[in-house]
């Protein structure tokens, strides 16, 4: 009689890390609440320009408004231990002091997902499970890749709440960084309006 075998890995934060030390540079691993992921490796040319445009756009917002902020974008790890949490986010925002030599942080501000149907039920599922029990966090932004939609939560208090923006002439905004961008802007050079 053959066993079921399980669709995921399951480890520790600690067991994960090291995991981490044997894997090549060329291969994406993640940790969500306990799972290990392995991801793919490079994502089609439209994913990387969506996160591009708000790379740019936030990191130039950012220096223009004076704020001690740091965009990162896809291979930099939010790592949070108590969560069995260790994710690569397409784009994130993290303000204030950085500790030299830092490959990591455990509390962003802002975490942006580019989302394809193979990543859409993780990024919107699993990781959201994660990243709303971290404190720091006040927007996840969902966009989507092959269509002009972006999805923000907002934190509120204790609750959050979601806007949707679908018009290529709109903009989003994220009010904990008073930033406001047309969707236009985000999809610029991957879709037509």
């Amino acid at each position: 009689m053959a066993s079921a075998i399980p669709k995921y890995e399951t480890m520790s934060f600690d067991d994960f890390e090291e995991l981490l030390l044997d894997k090549p540079d060329n291969e994406r691993w993640e940790l969500i609440g306990g799972r290990v992921i392995r991801g793919m490796v490079g994502a089609r040319w439209e994913h990387h320009i969506i996160a591009q445009n708000l790379m740019v756009a936030l990191r130039s917002h950012i220096k223009a408004t004076g704020r001690p902020c740091r965009v990162f974008q896809e291979t930099f790890f939010l790592k949070r231990r108590e969560l069995d949490f260790a994710v690569l986010p397409d784009v994130m925002v993290r303000c204030g002091p950085m500790e030299p030599a830092s490959a990591s942080v455990p509390d962003p501000m802002v975490v942006i997902e580019v989302l394809s149907p193979g990543t859409e039920p993780r990024d919107r599922y699993d990781k959201w499970d994660g990243y709303r029990q971290i404190p720091s966090l006040q927007h996840y932004v969902l966009v989507h890749r092959d269509r002009v939609l972006v999805e923000i939560k907002t934190r509120q208090g204790t609750e959050w709440t979601t806007t949707v923006v679908d018009d290529p002439a709109a903009e989003f905004a994220l009010a904990a960084l008073d930033f406001r961008m047309p969707l236009a802007a985000v999809y610029e050079d991957v879709l037509a309006g």
